[in-house]
């Protein structure tokens, strides 16, 4: 398995992230090729790729020159951009995502719908390279998981749009909820929103490396020239040198107590919740102040999903309040192999600890579909499937 891990020490904007791709080995000429086919006006971007010094450290810096007059955009314009493009689909999806994920944090600041929202700097084309590109470099690189440190953010105040603001700034204080942040080191905007939402979007885990046998590093420069800390991210590209080590990772769980909904309104919820990417969601019954029976309704998320969950949560008037904590994980690692049995093909997942196969399973999807279509029972379909396996 094929890991990145950024570190972020001195913060991180989405051109820093797509430089130390390309110092770590992302063809500079393929990402070019495919970023002229975003829907941009013709002769209104070009790229530069420099090797520069932050207090002393060698970098690579990426800087796309934009010849355009400063224009606002709404999500549908950006997503549009991206549709029309020959990107592959992985890729296109992924940067879609990302600009989703910094929709909902704009509109959480400015009390509007994601799709009100204008985008101001980072609907400039500068950022829709930026994130596009980063999508793109981890695509072509092979890149099946990404991990990141504790994101430094700076401090002072910043210039936007909007006048003078706190670092770090509303939208990326949104994207921050649940993610390990540390202030400083200088009093300089060091985490964009871009970089923010790049890195909450994909990382599955913030904390120290995992353990990891380096096959390849970059270094990334920002725009901040600094005697006082090297304003760059460090990006290490290797594979899991421990399968158990390799299969931890951070999720957050959310808690709430409800005793005064429909249950109807919380399975509703259930559903919602789940289809919009919760991990799991289950309730447990409790009694409360007063003696008054209630539930405790739980979801277990990505961090990068908690602002998204939440929102569900409270449009949907279960609660006033949610307790949230970040939990570190250990899971298998997962590989799927296809066995074929007389009712079709059946899926099976292998969990892996330490290089041996200590668990499998056929898929239920896989078997229920199977069920219905030659009207047996699910239980044959996974006896026969574990037959098949077994056999093979």
């Amino acid at each position: 398995m094929k890991i990145a891990y950024f570190d972020c020490f001195s913060g991180a904007a989405g051109d820093m992230l797509t430089a130390a791709m390309l110092d770590a080995g992302l063809d500079f000429d393929f990402l070019k090729n495919q970023l002229a086919t975003l829907n941009l006006p013709r002769n209104n971007l070009q790229l530069t790729l420099t090797e520069v010094k932050r207090a002393g450290l060698r970098a690579l810096q990426f800087v796309p020159v934009i010849v355009e007059e400063h224009h606002h955009r709404h999500l549908e314009d950006i997503k549009k951009i991206i549709n029309c493009s020959k990107i592959a689909d992985k890729p296109k999806q992924t940067a879609i995502t990302i600009f989703e994920r910094l929709a909902q944090a704009e509109a959480a600041v400015h009390g509007k719908g994601p799709n009100d929202i204008h985008f101001h700097e980072v609907g400039a084309i500068d950022s829709i390279v930026d994130i596009v590109s980063a999508a793109i470099g981890l695509d072509a690189m092979g890149i099946e998981k990404v991990h990141c440190s504790t994101l430094a953010v700076g401090g002072g105040t910043v210039k936007s749009a909007h006048g003078i603001l706190p670092v770090p700034a509303p939208a990326t204080a949104q994207l921050l909820k649940g993610v390990p942040t540390v202030g400083g080191p200088v009093n300089k905007e060091l985490l964009t929103p871009t970089g923010a939402a790049i890195l909450t979007t994909l990382a599955e885990s913030f904390g120290p490396m995992p353990q990891l046998k380096i096959e390849a590093t970059g270094t990334g420069a920002g725009t901040l020239d600094s005697d006082q800390i090297p304003n760059v991210v460090r990006l290490f590209i290797g594979r899991a040198a421990d399968l158990s080590q390799a299969s931890a990772d951070s999720v957050c769980l959310l808690e709430t107590n409800i005793d005064d909904i429909n249950p109807e309104i919380i399975a509703s919820a259930t559903d919602k919740l789940l289809a919009e990417g919760a991990l799991d969601v289950w309730t447990t019954p409790i009694i409360m102040k007063h003696s008054r029976p209630a539930i405790t309704l739980s979801v277990i998320c990505s961090p990068g999903d908690i602002g998204k969950i939440e929102q569900i949560i409270f449009e949907a008037g279960l609660t006033f309040g949610i307790r949230k904590q970040i939990m570190q994980r250990s899971k298998l690692a997962r590989e799927f192999v296809t066995v074929s049995t007389k009712f079709g093909e059946i899926k099976i997942k292998e969990g892996i600890w330490a290089g041996k196969i200590v668990n499998a399973k056929p898929e239920f999807a896989d078997c229920a579909a199977a069920a219905q279509k030659h009207n047996v029972s699910v239980k044959e379909v996974i006896e026969a499937a574990m037959l098949a396996y077994r056999q093979k």
